[in-house]
């Protein structure tokens, strides 16, 4: 996604329109216009080739009372059928004219109706999410992390001001509110009261401030994840509430640090945390003080196939390779390693 920029509201409505003429251009409306424009001027110079005229003085008559534009009859129209032939071209080229227009009209009018019925079924969709993520930026950060969070099961919803993101979005298969994030109207038609989570990846470090800011205001609860660009956004970022600061340019040296240094550290960890891979995987559980989990020995999550690596506890600390009479407490996650059968029986635990 390229800085969010400001348009007129009318941009949106006349590239709509642009595009509707174009389409109605290309149609299959234009095939039968193009036939029927040349079987009229084709029948009408027959028509005065027949009453005597000279092919080149009956095809320049026959234009010009099909296009109606007033000249002089290269010929005199003496007899009644050269009159009455000359009428029914005129009345034959009105209504080609005309027709032409509604043509292009009815296309526009139908398109345009169209795209509020997809707005009106897009906005629907969205109001019915909960607990959701909302993607601030398709660009190739954004398109990167809504793959990835689709990929996880997760529902999503993309914001972003220009419509040939959004339409990639949408063709991706996402959910998509046209606006500029870092407005509170904006959010909110994207569902952010109810969101769980929001990712803004936006180019500008100064947009994903006030996205975050924006956010944060409307929702205590909620989880940010804030791209950071320059090395200095990291701070104003936390500050302006996210939860989690990235840089892709830090995270891309790390990642290529640890191939260097540890290359299967690095294979096993993408392995367990790719989507391709069916056989084992990590995942991080939350114990909430209903939980079924309250109170589980790590033992027995060993007897159920969970390998559990970490306990994040309730103050940020995490303590590794617990114990297998350690019971999990409200409050802590549980970062556990296992197949895939077994991860989804205990999310389904939890």
């Amino acid at each position: 996604m390229q800085p969010i920029a400001h348009r007129a509201p009318g941009d949106s409505l006349r590239s709509r329109l642009l595009h509707a003429g174009s389409d109605a251009i290309r149609g299959h409306h234009v095939r039968a216009w193009i036939i029927a424009v040349v079987g009229v001027t084709v029948v009408g110079t027959l028509g005065y080739m027949a009453f005597g005229w000279p092919a080149s003085d009956a095809i320049y008559m026959t234009v010009i009372t099909l296009t109606t534009v007033g000249f002089r009859e290269v010929n005199e129209l003496v007899g009644f059928p050269e009159r009455l032939w000359t009428m029914i071209l005129a009345v034959a080229g009105v209504g080609i004219i005309f027709g032409s227009i509604g043509i292009v009209a009815e296309t526009i009018v139908s398109e345009a109706a169209s795209g509020r019925r997809e707005a009106k079924r897009m906005q629907q969709a969205v109001a019915t999410l909960r607990d959701h993520y909302i993607v601030c930026g398709y660009g190739r950060v954004g398109s990167t992390v809504a793959r990835e969070l689709a990929h996880t099961g997760e529902r999503l919803v993309v914001i972003d001001i220009n419509p040939a993101s959004l339409e990639r979005a949408s063709s991706d298969g996402h959910l998509v509110v046209e606006g500029d994030a870092t407005d509170d109207t904006t959010l909110r038609r994207a569902g952010l009261a109810v969101a769980r989570g929001l990712v803004t990846t936006i180019d500008s470090d100064a947009n994903n401030v006030f996205v975050t800011l924006s956010a944060r205001a409307i929702s205590e609860r909620l989880f940010i994840v804030a791209r950071a660009n320059l090395e200095g956004s990291e701070a104003k970022l936390h500050h302006a509430g996210a939860n989690r600061v990235v840089s892709p340019y830090t995270m891309a040296g790390r990642r290529i640090a640890e191939l260097a240094s540890r290359p299967r550290v690095a294979d096993f960890i993408d392995a367990a945390l790719s989507h391709g891979n069916l056989s084992f995987s990590l995942e991080e559980v939350e114990v909430n003080g209903e939980s079924p989990l309250l109170g589980v020995t790590v033992g027995a999550l060993r007897a159920d196939g969970v390998v559990t690596l970490a306990i994040l506890q309730q103050d940020g600390a995490y303590e590794a390779n617990p114990p297998e009479s350690r019971g999990l407490r409200a409050g802590e996650s549980v970062i556990a390693s296992g197949s895939t059968e077994a991860l989804s029986a205990l999310r389904a635990r939890a």
